[in-house]
């Protein structure tokens, strides 16, 4: 019996292998988290850099524990030194082999993915998405914005409550791996939305289209050794580091832009 069942996986494994060869060198894979039983080494985010090409790493404006109950010490390392840093490496190797988007932006790579080039459209998206996540937190930050941004807030859904409401459920609901996002709609309006895997409002054919200002990672590499399945906790902790002081930049630059 054992050699028979020896046999059929062998068969198996046969049959399936030409397959997976075929699979791209950028195919976007999920990083593992280390298990409990793995020795971890916490390193400093200055030291991690992106191989040779056309885009750098988002310097991260603190350290890894620094937002810390909210995200734990070891997400934050294995997100910013592993999952961007694959992201960004895949792109510039897609880039060095595709010469309409050499010197490009990445918003103007952005408006090109309209899943065509999937391989593109998957790490340029993971490369952007990151690095408006990271940015768009810092410690000791959270609370609620000011100024123009909290007029507008108050303008456009009715209160803060109502946008941060807006926003959890757009962010729980959101199903399996994807991202939340607070956006400036190309008719001058804040709007909330959530689109799947890494895409995000600047791709073509987006149910909602404009600028990001603010974005909430909910794949499971994001929150898992944390908060395990209570996705809407991960949320609700989310808003006490949100960096309103970069996303009202943000938004008073996408208007600035927009005149």
């Amino acid at each position: 019996m054992k050699k028979v069942l020896l046999l059929f996986f062998s068969i198996t494994f046969i049959l399936i292998t030409p397959s997976c060869k075929r699979k791209k060198l950028t195919e976007v894979v999920e990083v593992p988290l280390p298990s409990a039983e793995e020795k971890v080494t916490i390193g400093h985010p200055d030291d991690v850099r992106a191989d040779e090409g056309q885009f750098s790493l988002v310097a991260l404006p603190y350290e890894y524990n620094a937002l810390s109950p909210s995200i734990d010490v070891l997400t934050m390392n294995v997100h910013y030194s592993k999952h961007y840093l694959t992201y960004t490496n895949n792109l510039n190797k897609i880039i060095a082999i595709e010469p309409t988007l050499v010197d490009l932006s990445i918003e103007e790579i952005l408006k090109k993915c309209d899943g065509t080039n999937v391989d593109l459209k998957n790490n340029a998206g993971g490369y952007y998405n990151h690095g408006l996540f990271f940015e768009g937190m810092a410690p000791k930050a959270g609370g609620q914005p000011k100024d123009t941004l909290a007029t507008i807030i108050d303008r456009d859904f009715g209160g803060f409550e109502v946008f941060k409401n807006q926003f959890i459920d757009a962010a729980e609901k959101q199903f399996g791996s994807g991202w939340a996002w607070l956006v400036l709609d190309k008719t001058g309006k804040l709007v909330v939305t959530s689109t799947p895997n890494q895409d995000n409002p600047l791709m073509p054919k987006q149910t909602i289209s404009g600028t990001p200002l603010l974005c909430l990672d909910v794949w499971e590499h994001a929150y898992y050794l944390d908060y395990q399945y209570k996705r809407k906790k991960y949320i609700e902790a989310f808003f006490k580091i949100i960096n309103w002081k970069k996303v009202s930049e943000r938004y008073e630059e996408a208007i600035t832009i927009k005149k």
